[in-house]
């Protein structure tokens, strides 16, 4: 996620429980009763089984299935037991992951989530054929098959598979790249991981984790803003030549995945994830880099003069607005904010994000080792979705609940799909939470008592519309950079760090001074790591919110219906297809104009809030 901004940051976990009321703690029991339970080991067994048992049923057989006289039902019987076993492997795969990310520094669940993958890893290799040969299947008979009911469910999800054939490579090979998954790209992330998470930055005569550290960066107290940027540069700088191998190793394991399945362009691989076209990004990208001038420069020149200077320093850049008060905003507050908006917008969609907080479905407080950030996490149909967040009270970690409920709700909405078509590519998944984010604001907005109130309010939609729009395809162009210079070698740190100020000083312009220190701050961004070119989707996703809340703006009635049901296709459908009903088209070139223009006018209303 990107990182949000605002109120005085509370300087202990104990001391936001007191500030905050009390911050829950998901239950993971759904998933499975612990870490040691016999029905976590029975599963554990079961899948191994299951796998291998598939494998010995099929492989080689789909052609002959292919070739009877029922073959839809036949293919349709396969691809549900497929499904079945996908489910339990992801029920595990989330549960290790979920006990991971509430300590990353523990050494009893690290290693429970490195055996696990292990163990998954090795079982779900013998249903890498399955894909493969459906792929080697001959068209035409795949299409007569198709024709049966049962069988036509799964052309979604068939038709993905079949996308992936220009890239496939022979089975033993395909073997190879995922059995050393887990002792290559695996364990690179999980090393970024658990350095990150034991990183401490001495603010104030404190000892913090980075969380709190970055929250210091939106004090009303310029001088703890400036003292915190200070500990994360010099902590930043002292591990640098770790990040920098971590960088350039995993640069060079996607060259070699990319060369060996003949993507030609370094993103390619992410837009074939995320079923958008090329052309799409590219105009997208394209629209955001032209509007640099007329959104960031222009905006922060404005934030600077608020601030009485000519230039802001960066660690101004998210800094509240002066002498507007702020003050934590406890938990309670922040869930009846959220459930209102959404309950406003659609009683249905408040019932589903009520459910979170009244099953344990959300992970709030701060804790040492904990996940840095937030995320949704979908787990599986047959089970629900878990949220994470770092909440420290501020107004930005209300707009992150909203964003990652919004991921919530959709992913409850998709479930029914089943385990291979209730994902969604990442582009439409931040549609889902973007817009939660929107419903929020604008009943904020809303409820505005006084102009100084509502200018507050403005700027941080703006900032955080920047901070997801110009901020992310800028670190899209910072990630393009790094994979095509790293193909004629090795980066150093200080030529990472020149790319990283270059694209950063093109994309704030020069109301923000990026002086020393700020050359360092790439290294914290996870999605660099753990999903190369993964952040244009942000940008993306506040795009077509934009343009998705004109129309509803315009046309309320009945909105709220089909945006439901674009959330419950899950990933049945393509994004052009799913956003017809809206009269909308991201192949437009106008369509990124649109929700560009929306920033625009609230920097002018801003302007126009001076004179």
């Amino acid at each position: 996620m990107p990182f949000r901004f605002a109120v005085p940051a509370l300087h202990s976990p104990d001391a936001a429980a007191v500030s905050l009321g009390n911050l829950p703690q998901w239950d993971l029991s759904d998933l499975y009763p612990g870490m040691e339970s016999p029905e976590l080991k029975a599963d554990l067994d079961i899948c191994g089984a299951e796998c291998t048992e598939f494998e010995e049923a099929y492989k080689g057989k789909l052609a002959g299935v292919l070739d009877g006289a029922d073959a839809g039902e036949q293919m349709a019987l396969i691809v549900e037991r497929y499904e079945k076993i996908e489910d339990r492997l992801g029920r595990l795969y989330s549960y290790a992951g979920l006990v991971y990310s509430g300590d990353t520094t523990d050494p009893v669940r690290t290693k429970f989530y490195g055996d696990v993958q292990e163990k998954l890893t090795d079982a779900s290799t013998h249903l890498l054929f399955f894909t493969l040969e459906l792929n080697r299947l001959d068209d035409a008979k795949m299409e007569a098959a198709l024709s049966s009911p049962a069988f036509a469910r799964y052309r979604p999800w068939i038709e993905d598979v079949r996308a992936e054939k220009p890239y496939q490579l022979e089975d033993r090979i395909e073997q190879l790249f995922h059995e050393k998954g887990v002792t290559s790209r695996g364990s690179w992330n999980r090393l970024f991981d658990e350095t990150i998470a034991g990183l401490r930055f001495e603010v104030d005569g404190q000892s913090l984790p980075l969380e709190q550290t970055l929250n210091y960066l939106a004090e009303p107290d310029e001088e703890k803003r400036r003292l915190a940027a200070e500990a994360l540069a010099k902590v930043f700088n002292q591990n640098l030549r770790l990040f920098t191998l971590i960088t350039n190793t995993l640069a060079k394991d996607k060259e070699i995945s990319d060369r060996w399945r003949g993507f030609e362009d370094i993103a390619d691989s992410r837009h074939l994830a995320n079923r958008v076209e090329r052309e799409v990004v590219d105009a997208l990208v394209s629209s955001v880099h032209d509007a640099y001038p007329r959104l960031a420069h222009r905006y922060y020149k404005l934030k600077a003069k608020w601030f009485g200077k000519d230039r802001l320093d960066f660690w101004d850049r998210n800094a509240p607005l002066p002498k507007v008060e702020t003050r934590p905003i406890g938990w309670e507050e922040a869930r009846d904010t959220v459930l209102g908006a959404y309950s406003s917008f659609s009683p249905r969609m408040a019932d589903i994000a009520r459910t979170f907080f009244d099953s344990s479905w959300i992970d709030a407080g701060v804790r040492p080792g904990k996940a840095t950030g937030a995320f949704a996490h979908p787990t599986v149909p047959s089970a629900h979705p878990y949220v994470l967040l770092n909440y420290m009270g501020k107004p930005r970690d209300v707009m992150t609940l909203a964003h990652e409920l919004g991921h919530g709700v959709h992913q409850v909405l998709a479930a029914p799909n089943g385990a291979l078509m209730a994902p969604t590519p990442l582009t439409l998944a931040e549609t889902a939470s973007v817009f939660g984010e929107m419903l929020t604001f604008q009943r904020l907005l809303a409820a505005a008592p006084d102009p100084k109130a509502r200018k507050a309010m403005l700027a941080s939609k703006v900032e955080d519309m920047i901070n997801t729009v110009v901020r992310q395809i800028a670190f899209y162009t910072f990630e393009r950079r790094i994979h095509t210079e790293r193909k004629s070698g090795e980066l150093t740190a200080e030529h990472i760090c020149r790319i990283w100020m270059e694209v950063q000083g093109e994309s704030l312009g020069d109301g923000i001074l990026l002086g020393p220190g700020y050359e360092s701050y790439w290294v914290y961004i996870g999605h660099f790591i753990h999903s190369p070119f993964y952040v244009y989707a942000y940008a993306f996703g506040d795009c077509l919110v934009n343009s998705l809340y004109a129309v509803y703006e315009n046309a309320a009635e009945g909105f709220a219906e089909r945006y439901l049901a674009m959330l419950a296709a899950g990933g049945t459908k393509h994004h052009s297809e799913l956003l017809k009903p809206f009269g909308l088209d991201a192949r437009d070139p106008a369509f990124w104009q649109t929700g560009l223009n929306l920033i625009e006018r609230m920097i002018a209303e801003l302007e126009a809030l001076e004179e």
